[in-house]
């Protein structure tokens, strides 16, 4: 006899098998333990049975062995929710294996194309196309959200394996909202940095150690974010792309709601739910910190603390959802932007992004606007900055409808160039879309 000890997160049992027989490594003592230790760990676990803890869940199926169907162990089939399968479920599972059998094949055929036009391309001395303009080759249009959303997300992969290994930049860490617009704008790649500042994403690009970089711009309760206002004046970097990320704040914790005493998050974050927060715990103290995602980190590791942060981060920390969407404008969006130095086509739905400083005289914004009208141009966003060291002068951020090689683009460039103390373009770039 073996005797045999199992231990699965606190639940213990004891059980001893034989060897020998047809079932070598199975009895029936063995089998029975195993039932009484599974019992034991749906009772602990009941909540999670009750759907209110997926993390928690996956883990503990982890946890549980497999057993094939057998006459020796048809009682632990029948009776243990970790084994059983319906003949719906298990047809539903062949089917599914099926397709993602084909997807894995279509997307090694995808990479091996562009592996082959990536080695054509340099035995010519010529450049392969770059992420994002073999993205705007796609054959989804704007019209088809999912389409769209599905094929960034496998030709920035296939892209990343095939071709080269780009390194993104984002403001971290990992799980913070800035994290999920870049891998919503690129797709799962393997080469996101995450650094401490805005102001590092954009040092990191300027030394060639990230090829693009993501960075907020705007968000629709809070306004401007200044720090990338302020690095976009420091540094000739170029917007190549946008990302529209619908914000929803969660209050995460692993305490109930009454026992929470301190709530963790950054700045805007708290702000945006002031109202909530103020209704629901108007006695919990404020701790702001540098993102969501550490917050959560703490949240975690702290008793009576909770954090305002996405549900990614609570998965990835383990907290419970006390409270979904607890932003106090429902239509919370947070605008990033991608920025490094590449030219991007047209696409025949752009936006293009200036930065000027005209002369501290009466009518000189107004002049502006009235060129840019006169050339038939809208206005999709207009900020001031003001300049540093100056009193009472601004520099003005803008952006309006259509490329920069567009005829009338270039034309109101080229003038207001002539009247400007300073113009900087920023870039042209695809219009994103909320989804």
């Amino acid at each position: 006899m073996i005797p045999l000890r199992y231990d699965v997160d606190g639940v213990k049992c004891d059980c001893n098998f034989s060897r020998g027989g047809s079932h070598r490594w199975l009895r029936r003592p063995f089998e029975q333990s195993l039932c009484q230790l599974n019992a034991c760990l749906r009772e602990k676990y009941r909540k999670v049975f009750n759907g209110r803890d997926l993390r928690r869940q996956q883990k503990l199926k982890c946890l549980i062995p497999t057993a094939s169907p057998s006459p020796l162990n048809a009682n632990l089939t029948e009776n243990n929710p970790f084994f059983t399968r319906s003949a719906e479920e298990m047809d539903l599972i062949e089917k599914l294996h099926e397709i993602d059998t084909k997807i894995l094949e279509l997307a090694k055929e995808r990479c091996t194309l562009l592996a082959h036009a990536s080695q054509e391309a340099q035995k010519e001395g010529r450049g392969f196309a770059s992420l994002r303009e073999m993205q705007s080759l796609q054959a989804v249009g704007p019209e088809d959200e999912f389409g769209g959303r599905l094929l960034r997300f496998v030709s920035g992969l296939t892209y990343h394996m095939a071709v080269v290994r780009q390194t993104i930049a984002f403001l971290g860490p990992e799980f913070s909202y800035s994290y999920s617009a870049t891998a919503k704008y690129f797709g799962p790649i393997d080469g996101l940095q995450a650094v401490s500042s805005i102001g590092a994403v954009f040092e990191e690009i300027e030394r060639g150690h990230a090829k693009y970089g993501v960075v907020p711009i705007e968000n629709s309760t809070d306004g401007r974010i200044v720090d990338t206002l302020n690095m976009f004046i420091k540094t000739p970097l170029r917007i190549c792309g946008e990302v529209l990320l619908p914000i929803h704040h969660n209050l995460l914790a692993k305490c109930k709601r009454e026992e929470i005493r301190e709530i963790y998050s950054k700045p805007q974050a708290l702000s945006q739910c002031r109202a909530w927060l103020g209704s629901h715990l108007p006695e919990a103290r404020w701790v702001e910190v540098a993102s969501t995602a550490t917050a959560a980190k703490i949240a975690a590791e702290t008793p009576n603390a909770a954090a305002v942060a996405s549900r990614e981060a609570g998965i990835a920390h383990g907290l419970d959802l006390i409270a979904a969407s607890i932003e106090d404008n429902p239509n919370n969006v947070t605008r990033f932007v991608i920025i490094g130095n590449e030219l991007v086509p047209q696409t025949g739905d752009d936006k293009t992004s200036i930065m000027f400083q005209v002369p501290h005289k009466p009518g000189a914004l107004a002049d502006v606007m009235v060129l840019l009208r006169d050339n038939g141009l809208n206005l999709t966003w207009i900020e001031s900055f003001p300049v540093p060291g100056v009193t009472s002068e601004y520099y003005f951020f803008v952006e309006l409808e259509g490329h920069e090689l567009q005829p009338n683009v270039q034309a109101a460039l080229q003038s207001l160039g002539r009247t400007a103390l300073r113009l900087d373009l920023l870039g042209s770039y695809p219009k994103a879309r909320v989804g």
